[in-house]
């Protein structure tokens, strides 16, 4: 198990930023980018009944000596660490999803986790937890749009039953309208990541959960993102998108193409 120490180091290594200077606030584009190319989101080890205490040293064992993925509060805790030993003001939040399909925000409680940074005097949410819907970029709370090669991103400020702000997205390709993310409080941070090991029980346990009936992973490429079922495999290239259903011989394959390994080239 690596000391926390070495969180910096190991953080940079495995989003492949050499970099070896203090992270300004102007860097964090590249390692929200970086780091949605190299660590991807999943849940395997949640089907594989793998999944353990969130800790400090289970997320840098888990991510940064294993080379494994994360839901949302794996990588955003990970990501705030990193932002910790970087002297941030930083501190974690937790969300409501808005359920799409349901038209409607989701009724399994606060499960998604992002991060809150206050960079003078201005606060800021960065996410690397959002799926395929990460800004990549930290996105203001001012409500000001930020644009970045996943699309445009904002924070509308409104009293709602499930938070006084919500994420609103308008994904490239995807999206002709904003559509909401999430919607989150700051009036109650964490700093503790451990604090957050409800979030994961419920996200394995509720039976509304749509994290822990099928395996799912995704992951933004240098043109696009790859998204992997066991069921199908979805690739997003310079806005165009191929769907193929495949079996659990062909899932196992696509799994240790592109998520077991640094990313390649596509396959013949």
């Amino acid at each position: 198990m690596p000391a926390i120490n070495n969180l910096d180091k190991l953080f940079r290594k495995r989003i492949q930023y050499s970099n070896p200077d203090p992270v300004t606030f102007q860097d964090l584009d590249i390692i929200l980018e970086k780091m949605a190319n190299h660590i991807p989101f999943e849940n395997v080890c949640i089907m594989e009944g793998r999944s353990r205490i969130l800790t400090k040293d289970h997320l840098l064992n888990k991510m940064l000596i294993m080379n494994e993925g994360g839901l949302c509060y794996d990588l955003n805790s990970l990501l705030y660490l990193f932002l910790i030993e970087n002297q941030y003001d930083a501190s974690l939040i937790q969300g409501v999803v808005y359920d799409h399909a349901a038209g409607k925000f989701g009724n399994i409680g606060r499960t998604h986790v992002a991060v809150l940074v206050r960079h003078e005097g201005q606060l800021y949410i960065l996410d690397g937890g959002f799926g395929g819907n990460v800004p990549l970029k930290p996105v203001p709370l001012s409500g000001e749009t930020v644009s970045s090669s996943n699309g445009e991103f904002r924070i509308r400020e409104g009293k709602t039953h499930h938070g006084e702000y919500r994420l609103e997205m308008k994904l490239k390709y995807k999206d002709r309208d904003w559509r909401i993310g999430y919607a989150f409080d700051i009036d109650e941070t964490i700093r503790d990541v451990s604090c957050l090991d409800n979030v994961r029980l419920t996200v394995e346990k509720h039976p509304d959960s749509p994290f822990n009936k099928h395996p799912l992973l995704t992951m933004r490429t240098e043109d696009g993102s790859v998204t992997l079922t066991d069921t199908s495999f979805t690739q997003w290239k310079s806005g165009n998108v191929e769907k193929k259903e495949i079996d659990h011989e062909k899932y196992k394959e696509l799994l240790e193409y592109w998520f077991s390994q640094p990313f390649k080239k596509d396959p013949e």
